[in-house]
Parts: structure tokens; sequence; C-alpha cells
């Protein structure tokens, strides 16, 4: 049983989502701050993801924290923050074992009474965050901004997409820079703090096994969120036609180069053909049976890995592989070969129907995570889409040849990024 309700407003910019399912031993609730990605406020609000479980009025100590939650059978706390196309998203989760499993039943409201504190009641001293609580998560914040550079796939697509969007939001690192994380003090955060829980969009996931009426009634009395006039995140730009092809090359000691391609698809996800696009760039590179995998990786041997995605609000195909140095030419011009072949229809029905079924696979895998569940509806909120997994799952299956070589179309590349040894260059 998989059953989505609809969404209750609980007041002005404060709703409550409940996807009710029976097959965990676990209710997860997770809130979702909504804000916009902003440069002023981005390395604030991944340091606010930190601060806030450190401590609060009641459990002064991480470790206090820990022992109410390891009382609460075990609970799992956690906090994050994460980047949908032009939106900072500050999230909290809880993880319980569900009541239906145990002899006492208010584990679930005990845990809400905690997740309120983290959220509303900081621990402070002289009206602003500990000043230690602040240093020692700043360090923390600037080791992960500084970390990046250690998993060198992931951080050659994020350059890729910091040079190709570099007059664009969507360019910012969700944790922000060393530079403006140097600039905050325990009191311009708490400030800041101050804003984002008062003018906030907020979305409450609930996911388990639980009659909805006493969630609500949970909810409202324990998650003392205040209703009013919320921030609105616009809706961020996405055509683009380049004017030419942007090349940029950064040098590091790396044993193997890293080529990202980024391509603008110039078609939001409102689009008919947004789910063509998704299939067409799963032939391409979305897979050991995509064309990249088969045809440059093993059939030239030019790459190590190689695969290609699409970034969903921001209409971006990125396609990123592992080479040799001397390699970059001839991978650049097999890939730009590759996409050619398929904007022109040459790819097979078991191309897409291979396409189809691991894109279909990867979605239905999200009912067995609690929290991919919460994820995906919760982007499926903020797109303004009320489809279903099943709805989305049906959209997929029913993509045809014509739409996905119609979709291929509006693809044009923009930027080639690459990380290479310092003792070459181009």
């Amino acid at each position: 049983m998989l059953k989505r309700l609809a969404p209750v407003e609980l007041g002005q910019g404060i709703h409550l989502h409940i996807i009710k399912t029976d097959k965990f031993k676990t209710n997860l609730v997770r809130v979702y701050l909504q804000r916009p990605l902003e440069k002023k406020e981005v390395t604030k609000n991944a340091l606010l993801s930190m601060i806030l479980p450190r401590g609060t009025e009641r459990f002064a100590t991480s470790m206090a924290i820990s022992k109410e939650l390891e009382g609460l059978y075990g609970a799992a706390l956690s906090s994050d923050v994460s980047k949908k196309g032009e939106r900072n998203i500050i999230q909290f989760a809880l993880q319980l074992a569900s009541d239906k499993y145990l002899e006492e039943k208010d584990v679930f409201e005990k845990g809400l009474s905690v997740l309120n504190e983290i959220i509303h009641k900081p621990y402070l001293q002289e009206d602003q965050f500990y000043v230690q609580y602040v240093e020692q998560e700043k360090d923390n914040l600037k080791e992960r901004i500084e970390g990046r550079i250690n998993d060198k796939m992931s951080y050659a697509l994020e350059r890729c997409i910091e040079e190709m969007c570099s007059d664009e939001k969507f360019s910012l690192y969700e944790y922000g820079s060393v530079e403006d994380l140097e600039k905050i003090s325990p009191q311009s955060l708490y400030e800041h703090y101050q804003q984002v829980i008062g003018n906030s969009k907020v979305d409450i996931f609930v996911v388990g096994d639980m009659d909805e009426t006493v969630v609500e009634h949970l909810i409202l009395k324990h998650l003392t969120f205040v209703p009013g006039n919320k921030l609105s995140v616009e809706r961020e730009e996405i055509k683009f036609k380049p004017a030419t092809v942007k090349k940029v090359e950064d040098q590091m000691d790396v044993s193997q180069g890293k080529l990202t391609l980024g391509y603008r698809t110039n078609l939001p996800f409102e689009s008919e053909l947004y789910h063509p696009l998704v299939v067409f760039s799963n032939i391409l590179g979305g897979g050991p049976n995509s064309k990249l995998f088969r045809n440059i990786r093993e059939k030239e041997s030019l790459c190590y890995y190689i695969f290609s995605r699409i970034e969903k609000f921001k209409s971006l195909m990125m396609i990123s592989s592992g080479i040799e140095f001397d390699n970059y030419d001839k991978a650049v011009e097999l890939v730009g070969k590759e996409l050619e072949e398929m904007k022109n229809g040459n790819f097979t029905s078991e191309d897409i129907e291979s396409a189809k079924n691991s894109i279909i696979t990867s979605m239905q895998a999200m009912t067995d995570s609690p929290g991919m569940l919460a994820d995906f509806y919760y982007t499926q909120v903020i797109s303004n889409n009320p489809d279903s997994l099943d709805e989305i799952i049906n959209k997929v299956r029913s993509v045809t040849k014509e739409a996905i070589i119609t979709s291929s179309k509006h693809i044009e590349l923009d930027t080639i990024y690459f990380l290479r040894d310092k003792k070459g260059g181009r």
C-alpha cells in the first residue's frame, strides 16, 4: 500500500504532506524550508543546518540530544542543505520506530517535540548562537567546502556548472564558500536564523503507517511554525542559446583527466518533451547499455567511465567521463558524434525499451526508502506537479521515438570543462 494524501494547509505558507505506506516499521518526518539560492545567504544556510542539532534549550549538547533520541528506541535525526534548481533547501529529518510495534504509544509525539526543539529552540548565550559551537561548525564546514576536490568526478561536474552558469544563481555551491564563511559571526548567524524561521515556506512530510487525523493533530501541536507571508522563489531562467562553446581547463595533481560537457536542453520540466528528453539522455549515457558506454568506453577503450544525466530544474544535460589526458580531442569528437547520431534517430526500439526499464526501475526503487519517497514528492511540490510516482512511470512508458528525437533537437553544447595534470596543458 502506497498512498499520497492531499496536502493540508496548516497555516499560510505551511503545508503537511502525508504518504501512507505499510512497507516500513518506522515513521519518517522530514521538514523542508525553502530559500532562494543566493550568495548572501547560501553559506549561512549550510552553517545553520550544522549548528541547530548541536544543542537546544533543554538539551545543551549534542550528547544530550543523542541520549534523548536513544531513549526513543534509537530514533535518528539528521539535517542538511540541498540545491534544487535555484532553490536552497534546509531540511531536517527524524526517523522513529513505529508506535505500532512498540509498547509505548507516544514515541512519535515525543520525537516531534525533540525535532521542534532542534528547529525552534536552539541553545543560545547572550541572545546569539553559542560561540564555541559556531566556531567548531565553521571549521567543519570549511573542511567540507575545501574537501570538494577530493572527489574529482563530482568536482569536475560542479566546476563545469560553475563556469557554464557563471552569471546565474545556479552556479553557487550549496555549502557556500570559505570567503563568506569567514565573515559569519554568532550574532549575524542568529539574525539570519530568525529570518529563515519566519519567512521560509515550510513543507512537512510524514511517511509511514499512521492515522492522518492523528498526524495532523500532533504536527500542529508540536511543530510551532508561525504562518504568514513567506518568501517566494522565482522560476529559473532556462532558455539559453550559447554564442560560442566555452572551453575551460583546470590543472591539478591528478592521474586521470576528468572531462565534462555541459549542454543546454532548453526544455522546461513542465514540457511534454521532458520525459522524452530523460529517455534520450538514458539511451545516450544511462548505463552499460548506453551508446556512450558501448561505443566510447567498450569499443574505443577511450574512457574509464562515462555517463549522461539531466538536471531537471535548470534544464541542463551533463556528460561526464574519466579519460587519459591525451584522449581529450578524440573523446570530445566521439561524444559529439554519438549525440548527432541520436539526434538523427540512429537508435533502436531495444535501446528505447532498455532506457525506459532502467528509468522505471530507478523510480520504483524509491518506494524502498522513506527518505527518497519524501524527497521525490517534495520535488513534485516545488515543481507544481500533481503526478504520482505511478503516473510518471506511465508517462515514461508512453514515450515515443519521434518525441525522443524532437526533444533532442533543442540540445546545444554550452561548455567543455577539462581537469588535467599540471605537466600538460593545452
